[in-house]
Formats: C-alpha cells, sequence, structure tokens
C-alpha cells in the first residue's frame, strides 16, 4: 500500500466560503477509482515540541493499493482539477509519500 499524504499552508485571508470549497475539493478526491480510502483535517492543537510542526492549515491524505495507483491518480483528471482550483490558494505544499507494510 501506498500513503500519500499531503500538507497544505494556504494563503492568509481565505474566507469561511473559500475554506469550505477547499474541503469539498479535497473530498471530491476520494471518489477517484483508484483512491482506496482517504482522509482529510487540520493540524491538531497538540504540545508544541522541537520535531513537531503544527503550522499548517490542512493535510490531506490519501491511501493506494501500489505505486501504479498512485502514479494514476497524480494524472487523472479530476486530480488535476483539484490542483488547476485551487493552486492560486496554495503558500506551501509539501508531500510525504510512503510504503506501508
Amino acid at each position: 500500500m501506498v500513503r500519500h499524504s499531503v500538507y497544505f499552508w494556504l494563503i492568509d485571508g481565505l474566507t469561511a466560503e473559500q475554506k469550505s470549497d477547499f474541503e469539498k475539493g479535497m473530498e471530491a478526491l476520494f471518489e477517484i477509482d483508484v483512491v482506496k480510502k482517504g482522509n482529510w483535517g487540520s493540524a491538531a492543537a497538540t504540545p508544541e515540541r522541537p520535531v513537531t510542526d503544527n503550522g499548517y492549515d490542512y493535510t490531506l491524505i490519501l491511501e493506494f493499493d501500489d505505486v501504479e495507483g498512485h502514479n494514476a491518480y497524480q494524472v487523472h483528471d479530476d486530480h488535476t482539477v483539484f490542483v488547476d482550483s485551487f493552486r492560486q490558494w496554495f503558500d506551501t505544499v509539501k508531500i510525504f509519500d510512503a510504503t506501508i507494510n
């Protein structure tokens, strides 16, 4: 299994409606056929420690059966629509992909 973890730092000044649209956009990605499981969230209010970074606005976690599924997702039309629709709101995006045993 491949876990695709995306962390979004969004630009300042987005409205509640824009954030809601972004959340709905992330949820739409769960419907892509190669996505086996998906969820999204925001930074938890855990205590600050030197090894944590809770400065992000949203995280998107998707799981795929394999690297081929991940690669198909990357070029899927619905993924392209998401990126094209929201990229102007991205300040920083970091992605961590892991093989899960």
